[in-house]
């Protein structure tokens, strides 16, 4: 056992850390850790952590990989954020701890598993903590891609890049980790696209496959605008409603948690300075809520992105595996009743409806321009 064992795929990168682990010479003070979504950038980080804890250097079952693994390391702080941007004075909060001394372990981590989510002047903050850090502080900052982190913070941190894993390695790690049967965990997988995160909840939620085939089933749904009005509409509540039921306990446990902390449990009115601070929390659940609809609404579009690469891949004659096995028949029938170039403009679509969502275009307007690219016999432009 190690702390390495979730860390799919990624043989190049554990090696790097390893070696930072066991020659301090090979360390420093701050890394940003790049890969493409599913490619496991907080796992990785969280498993170099623990790893810098470890006296033996991340066994995966001492007291410091154990507490690092579960978030609850007292020199160890995990930076998730659930908004669509990381605030100001959060990162002020987490420059101040950044230079205690460590209370317990060898170092003290900070992991910032969403550091493309800071803006540059919230970048501007962190610059000088990284420029200048306490002897024993290491900062881990997670992001899609060099680029999407300000260069001048680029430019001071060891770069560590990882892949997209192949999903026989991810099937493997769903059937050895969580007992799902292998023809499961292999169409998982590759439905996926080798995302462990959502390769495990396909793999273990027949809900969410159903909820996966919906959206997979719209565009061989759309013959008309009328269809494809109704395809976007019925696709954003799904999403709204995936986004509710991820919310609604945790916002229902809080929300019991502050007034039991303010001693107004079972108030129906409560004084202006406690109904601030009731405000300020439904204010921050509704970002939540909204990061994790568009969340879900992107998931929803990368899964047409897929189908349609099967599609493609039909109606060139190329051969390969399907991503969606599953939906062969749908694939088929979309891949006769259109050509290539129909779906060559699809997936654009689908590309500027992901790009219009992460804008912060109304998510019904975006995605229904999309859905409306997926009527037959669109006229092609230019």
């Amino acid at each position: 056992m190690s702390v390495w064992d979730d860390v799919v795929g990624q043989e190049a990168a554990v090696r790097t850390f390893r070696e930072a682990v066991a020659d301090p010479r090979a360390m420093t003070h701050a890394w940003l850790v790049t890969g493409p979504p599913g490619s496991g950038r907080s796992t990785a980080a969280r498993a170099f952590a623990a790893a810098l804890q470890c006296p033996d250097d991340g066994c995966g079952h001492c007291h410091e990989c154990t507490t690092v693994l579960g978030g609850t390391h007292p020199d160890v702080t995990l930076v998730a954020t659930e908004r669509l941007t990381i605030g100001i004075e959060e990162t002020r909060g987490l420059v101040a701890l950044a230079q205690r001394a460590p209370s317990q372990g060898r170092w003290r981590v900070v992991v910032v598993e969403d550091a493309d989510r800071m803006a540059e002047r919230t970048s501007n903050v962190l610059l000088k903590a990284i420029e200048e850090p306490p002897e024993r502080t290491v900062w881990l900052l997670c992001a899609p891609s060099p680029q999407d982190v300000v260069v001048t913070i680029r430019s001071r941190a060891r770069l560590v890049g990882l892949r997209v894993p192949p999903p026989e390695a991810v099937a493997e790690l769903l059937v050895t980790r969580d007992g799902v049967d292998p023809e499961i965990a292999h169409v998982a997988a590759r439905a996926a696209q080798s995302h462990v995160g959502v390769a495990r909840r396909l793999a273990r939620d027949p809900e969410a496959r159903e909820r996966r085939s919906k959206v997979l089933s719209i565009p061989a749904s759309i013959r008309g605008v009328g269809d494809a009005v109704l395809a976007a509409g019925e696709l954003v509540e799904i999403a709204q409603a995936d986004a509710k039921a991820a919310t609604a306990d945790r916002d229902a446990a809080e929300r019991a948690e502050l007034l039991r902390s303010l001693g107004a449990e079972g108030e129906t009115r409560l004084p202006p300075a406690l109904r601030a601070q009731l405000t300020q929390l439904e204010k921050d659940q509704k970002r939540r809520a909204t990061r994790v609809q568009r969340d879900v609404l992107d998931r929803a579009m990368v899964d047409l992105l897929s189908l349609f690469r099967d599609v493609l891949m039909v109606q060139l004659g190329a051969g390969l595996e399907l991503m969606n096995v599953e939906h062969r028949e749908v694939v088929t029938e979309l891949a006769q009743s259109s050509t290539p170039e129909q779906t060559l403009h699809r997936m654009d679509a689908i590309g500027v409806a992901r790009t219009r969502l992460a804008g912060n275009v109304a998510p019904l307007l975006a995605v229904e321009a999309m859905t409306l690219a997926f009527r037959p016999q669109v006229r092609q432009l230019g």
